[in-house]
């Protein structure tokens, strides 16, 4: 963004200082917590607020939708990326259930995990945000609201050549990433490091297994603050 838009100045904010330091001239990052009532900035402030995988990140994502309405000037946008945590299959490839609940593709397990941690936190936190982003956009006052939902592999197991790129990255993507999502959910659980770390081999497993033809889907969804007295659309 900041190389194709020199003109712009972009603000990345979050909770911990682990933002790269090499960056363009007009990228300047913060520490801030999206969650507080008193945004850094005044009402009517930005042409465009950006958000990608907060899952599981805030007790209230229309909270932060409110806030970013308050904060975009009048026909400034709000754009979210998110996936929905719900591991699908359209050819019967995904192993069931086992009597006592759980199933013999760990990742599905991960996620079922993933969402009772989120309810145990205090306070709770929402996992599954994405396809209810459209209707909370509308609630708070967004126009022109517009929702894309792409279907993304958990790893290369599609026979298209660009969906099969598309798993390749994102299998890359669980597999790096893995540990860090899954420590202080499955601790806030009452799980030991060492369970934690036996379960992971089997998602990793789980991850990798082309026999399956798992898939989440991803959202894009954005709306326009309206000007005074627009008429809504």
């Amino acid at each position: 963004m900041a190389s194709i838009f020199p003109e712009a100045e972009i603000t990345g904010t979050d909770l911990s200082p682990v933002q790269p330091t090499e960056v363009p001239n007009n990228v300047h990052f913060l520490v801030d917590d999206a969650t507080e009532e008193d945004w850094l900035w005044d009402a009517d402030h930005f042409d465009l607020i950006h958000t990608g995988h907060m899952i599981g990140s805030f007790p209230s994502f229309k909270d932060v939708l409110r806030k970013s309405f308050k904060h975009l000037k009048p026909g400034g946008y709000m754009e979210c990326h998110e996936f929905d945590p719900k591991l699908k299959c359209d050819d019967g490839t995904m192993p069931p259930e086992n009597p006592d609940g759980f199933c013999e593709y760990a990742l599905l397990d991960w996620v079922d995990l993933n969402v009772r941690s989120s309810q145990v936190t205090d306070p709770p936190r929402q996992f599954r945000i994405a396809h209810r982003i459209a209707r909370w956009m509308k609630e708070v006052g967004f126009v022109d609201v517009q929702e894309r939902i792409s279907k993304v592999p958990t790893n290369p197991w599609p026979e298209d050549p660009h969906m099969r790129t598309i798993g390749t990255w994102n299998e890359t993507n669980w597999l790096e990433a893995l540990s860090g999502w899954s420590y202080k959910p499955l601790l806030a659980l009452g799980w030991s490091k060492p369970e934690i770390e036996v379960f992971l081999v089997d998602v990793r497993k789980s991850i990798q297994n082309r026999d399956v033809h798992s898939y989440m889907d991803f959202y894009v969804v954005t709306g326009r603050k309206p000007h005074p007295g627009e008429q809504s659309s």
